[in-house]
């Protein structure tokens, strides 16, 4: 299975007619102005369009709706692009966007990270319960987590730990798993081959509070894919909402921030701020004599100003320019998938994209000679050819524990040292456990397990320094305050101040996006 590339730019125009209008409009005074529209290939069409010298009067010139969206440009980018939609931030009294609305990184262990290794540990229990790993105390009383996990064990007061996540329904395949926790569902629609329309958190996101200073509300670094593969399956067209609310995608296993070449995704290369300027220019005075009989042309045009104000910035741009950062942040940070994917999400938020889902894919082993191409966490061991769980393999623990410590440390200082923590929600979370128990194997791992499994939430509100819920003495199955996907999902959602009730969708019904109630207790 092949990986996704960032998807290329879809600014493709078509080429103005050479038919007579059947809509015309008059202007005065006209120069003639040429300029390039570059599809999504290699090719390119050229065209020309007129615009006012001065003090037009729109009546001389004859100009037909469809070289009127030409010269525009861009007056429907943003409801044909993933990713890419306007909102509402606040203004400073120099009318500069400011930073308000609220962010999230999502951190998404892709295959499901053993609970009981990692920050569910059972130390008491039968060592092929356990596994090899022992417990370490960190900066909040009774809070144990993995030996591994050092820098982790100084920022727990930064964030809640959840030990009481499970599926109902013995969901036990990636797919669903993955659909459900994505989306705030309980059901096992994948496996029974029910379509799901229902969008997934970032898609939800990015249409309920989209950004004004970026040109990408939803972003995914690095695809999930494999193999094996288990990415859910409307990944990224968006669900009901439509593919304009899907992710952005950017960067794979052969082209991710800890590589030398990275390239971002074509959307953010730099624009020509004349030629745009020309083209609002021109939309602007063809849309004025509407704007005090046609309210839903204002509404558009407002919309577009922001579409390109938006693009015409430099921070977007600028967020994946890594060479910024002083070299100790970046090697603090960890030179490897995780750690710079999760560097460059830091610096995503900073640039005012609203929803970053990080795959969670710690980088291959150098010892390994095939080992996964973006994936670490679906730890079978043997059974499955990916050698020791708790070995330093590529799907091992002891190479990917280190790395998510290393790299998740560092993300939640920055965040709480610069003041972005208040409004930033951080969400570590595989689809499901592991089984409590060791495969009797050899090399030893764990299978699926969706009765229980744990996830880290910090930032936009959570109180800091607290474990919520628990489980039984192997692991097995919560035993105070279960969590399912749908709490988890309307505490993401309230985190972020979205409605959860009662949101208008694009097709302008009232649909609730989850049956779940936001856990207050997490709220400090």
């Amino acid at each position: 299975m092949g990986t996704l590339n960032a998807p290329k730019s879809r600014f493709s125009l078509p080429s103005t007619s050479t038919s007579t209008p059947q809509h015309p409009i008059k202007l005065a005074s006209l120069v003639r102005i040429r300029h390039a529209v570059v599809d999504s290939g290699s090719q390119s069409a050229r065209g020309f369009v007129t615009i006012p010298e001065s003090g037009p009067k729109m009546r001389d010139l004859q100009l037909n709706r469809r070289q009127a969206l030409l010269a525009g440009g861009l007056g429907t980018l943003s409801m044909s692009m993933p990713g890419v939609v306007m909102g509402s931030d606040e203004v400073n009294a120099a009318g500069q966007a400011v930073r308000a609305e609220k962010s999230c990184i999502f951190i998404l262990l892709c295959g499901g990270p053993s609970h009981v290794d990692t920050w569910d540990m059972k130390p008491e229990a039968p060592l092929d319960y356990r596994g090899p790993y022992m417990p370490i105390e960190t900066q909040v009383p009774g809070m144990l987590i993995n030996e591994m996990h050092t820098e982790l064990a100084k920022v727990a007061d930064q964030f809640t730990l959840i030990n009481s996540m499970h599926h109902p329904g013995a969901i036990s395949n990636h797919f669903d798993a993955m659909h459900n926790l994505l989306s705030g569902q309980s059901n096992k629609r994948v496996q029974e081959g029910i379509l799901n329309d229902q969008p997934y958190l970032g898609c939800v996101v990015a249409r309920h509070k989209p950004s004004t200073r970026n040109f990408v509300s939803n972003a995914w670094l690095i695809r999930c894919v494999g193999p094996p593969v288990f990415c859910a399956p409307n990944i990224g067209i968006g669900g009901y909402l439509g593919s304009a609310y899907a992710p952005v995608f950017v960067g794979s296993a052969e082209n991710h921030p800890a590589m030398p070449g990275f390239q971002p995704p074509e959307i953010y290369a730099p624009v020509d701020e004349s030629r745009f300027g020309d083209r609002k220019s021109l939309l602007t005075q063809l849309e004025s004599v509407r704007y005090d009989r046609d309210k839903q042309v204002k509404d558009w045009s407002d919309l577009r100003a922001k579409t390109y104000d938006a693009m015409t910035r430099t921070e977007g741009r600028e967020a994946f320019e890594l060479h910024r950062e002083p070299d100790a942040v970046r090697q603090r940070y960890g030179m490897h998938p995780l750690g710079q994917n999760l560097l460059l999400a830091r610096r995503m938020v900073e640039a005012g994209v609203r929803f970053i889902t990080v795959n969670g894919w710690t980088g291959q082993a150098t010892h390994d000679k095939g080992g996964p191409p973006s994936s670490s966490w679906d730890m079978h061991g043997g059974n499955m050819g990916m050698g020791n769980a708790f070995g330093d393999g590529s799907y091992g623990m002891g190479f990917c524990l280190p790395r998510l410590d290393q790299a998740l440390s560092a993300l939640l200082t920055d965040l709480r040292d610069s003041g972005l923590l208040k409004n930033t929600l951080v969400v570590v979370t595989g689809e499901f456990g592991r089984t409590p128990y060791v495969l009797k194997q050899d090399p030893p791992g764990r299978q699926h397990w969706p009765q229980c499994f744990s996830t880290i939430l910090a930032g936009a509100g959570i109180k800091g320094g607290q474990v919520y819920g628990k489980s039984n003495r192997y692991g097995e199955f919560p035993t105070h305050n279960a969590v399912r996907p749908e709490e988890l999902a309307a505490t993401i959602y309230h985190a972020l101040d979205i409605p959860i009730n009662n949101p208008l969708d694009a097709t302008g019904m009232f649909r609730s996006l989850t049956t779940g109630k936001p856990i207050m207790d997490l709220f400090g």
